[in-house]
Formats: C-alpha cells, sequence, structure tokens
C-alpha cells in the first residue's frame, strides 16, 4: 500500500490542522458551510453516478466491478483508516490511477462537503430497459415519481438495496440524477441496483398492471393501510412521490392501490425517504415468508 503522509495532529477526521482563519473564509479555498458551494458544471445526461464521493461509495465501486474507474483522488495527510488503505489497495489490484492530493484541490473537484477525502470518477451508471427489469424472477421495482432531494433518493436507494430491490425506475425530467451527492448518501448501493430511465411515470405503471405487477402508490393521506396488501406472492412496484407534492394526480390514479403507513404519533406523515424505506422491507419480510 502506498504510505500517506503523516497528518498534523488536532486536525478533525483525518483533515490537517492550519493557521486561524478569518470568520466566513472557508477551509483551504474550499466553500465555507453554510454559504453556496462553487457552481459546477451541469449534471451529465442519463442516470449519472459518474462522480462518486465518500469512503464507502467508492470502496464499493472499486469491489463492485461492474464499470470502469478512471481515476480517483485521494486527499493528502489524512489519518491511517483501513478503509483508506483498501481504497488504495483495491485501486492498485484494478490499475485505477489513484493522485495524492490536497484538501483544497479536493475540495475543488468535490461537488459534496462531505467527501471524507476520496473522490472517484467512473463510467456513468448504465440504464437498461423495462422489459428488461420484468425478465427478472418475482420483480420488485421501485418507482420514484418526481424526487428532487438527492439526499433523499440516496437514502431511498440504500434501503431500496438492502430490501432486495430488483429494479429502479426514474423519470427522464424534474427529477434526481444520481448525483455525488447521492453516491455519498446511498454509501454504495448503487452499484448493485439495476436502473431503467423512463419518459413518463404514468405510461410506465400502465405497461406494469399490463404485465401483472401490483403497482403500490405510498401517499400519507390514504386511508388504506401498506399492511393489508399481499405484498409477498406477486410482482410489486412501489411508487414514492416528490417530497413537497407527493404522488401527482395520474400517478395516483393509475396505481392498482394507494396506501399510507399507519402512524400512532402525532405528526401526519414521513417523509419520503423513510416511507419508501418502511414499505420496501415491508415487501422483503413478506417475501420471506413465502
Amino acid at each position: 500500500m502506498s504510505p500517506r503522509p503523516a497528518p498534523r495532529s488536532g486536525g478533525p477526521k483525518g483533515r490537517p490542522t492550519g493557521p486561524r482563519r478569518a470568520p466566513g473564509s472557508g477551509r483551504s479555498g474550499g466553500p465555507t458551510r453554510g454559504r453556496p458551494a462553487p457552481a459546477h458544471k451541469s449534471a451529465p445526461e442519463g442516470i449519472g453516478g459518474d462522480q462518486v464521493e465518500g469512503r464507502q461509495a467508492v470502496l464499493e465501486l472499486l469491489m463492485a466491478q461492474r464499470r470502469t474507474v478512471k481515476r480517483i483522488m485521494v486527499a493528502e495527510a489524512q489519518e491511517s483508516a483501513d478503509i483508506l488503505d483498501k481504497i488504495e489497495d483495491l485501486a492498485r489490484r484494478r490499475r485505477v490511477k489513484v493522485d495524492q492530493v490536497s484538501w483544497a484541490r479536493l475540495d475543488k473537484e468535490a461537488r459534496t462537503e462531505g467527501h471524507q477525502g476520496v473522490v472517484a470518477f467512473a463510467e456513468r451508471l448504465p440504464s437498461t430497459g423495462l422489459e428488461e427489469l420484468l425478465q427478472v424472477a418475482h420483480p420488485f421495482l421501485l418507482i420514484c415519481d418526481g424526487l428532487t432531494d438527492p439526499r433523499n433518493l440516496g437514502a431511498i436507494l440504500r434501503s431500496a438495496e438492502g430490501a432486495g430491490v430488483t429494479g429502479v425506475i426514474l423519470p427522464r425530467h424534474r427529477a434526481a440524477r444520481v448525483t455525488p451527492a447521492v453516491t455519498k448518501t446511498a454509501a454504495g448501493a448503487i452499484e448493485y441496483l439495476t436502473f431503467a430511465e423512463v419518459g413518463g411515470i404514468p405510461a410506465t405503471i400502465d405497461r406494469l398492471n399490463k404485465a401483472g405487477v401490483l403497482t403500490v402508490g405510498l401517499a400519507g393521506e390514504s386511508k388504506d393501510s401498506l399492511y393489508d396488501l399481499d405484498l409477498g406472492s406477486v410482482p410489486v412496484a412501489l411508487v414514492v412521490g416528490g417530497e413537497q407534492n407527493g404522488l401527482s394526480a395520474l400517478t395516483r390514479k393509475r396505481c392498482q392501490a394507494v396506501v399510507s403507513i399507519p402512524q400512532l404519533g402525532t405528526i401526519s406523515s414521513l417523509n419520503a425517504g423513510v416511507a419508501a424505506s418502511v414499505a420496501a422491507f415491508e415487501v422483503a419480510r413478506q417475501r420471506a415468508m413465502h
């Protein structure tokens, strides 16, 4: 394993301690927390995922070996950590170039503040067709209808992979792509999920209904309970709406069932990420019983 320069003492999370800065000056040329980050080029077309940030996300990218990794940037003067050694070891085995750079340089290249000193550049995530998703035995699909918050999408994808989702369907327009923020929050889950990009969610739900898939929309105001459905013996597609407006009217109309997750507290509903996670693991629980 290639040696890393020893960190200076006192820096949080491996970041070296530098000279005291004037208030609001930011860190080593990077964006100051609470202020807008520097503008970056717009996200590429397609699913995205070509810039991966965060230690676990980069490690899983290398371990999965599903797409080409072009290069990895690692910040200098980090505290020793097993996961950094694993990243460098795997990169060497896969013949991926690793550049040791300053924190200031990495902050400039990164598109999140939580990159943990590691950023990788790779091929974009591949996208498949809806018919391919239906070729899987007993499909378990997740449909994102207008999700725009990258952290919500990342959390949902992490839960989806853990619950055994066999395919994720994203709309081509007016929705979050797999940005670096998504890759960081998903912590590597994107490397093991299969994605399909579609032009319209309502038309896609129509096709799934005709293919024998039970399409289930999640809506906090519904009087019907998720737990009253048979989700274990049939192909299922969970449909999660946007953070602000939930399911679109046409999407709701096309779903075979629109259900809520019963709650016992005062808050009226769960956010999209939590609701999707609860529902996905309910499908997983019922499937385990069949």
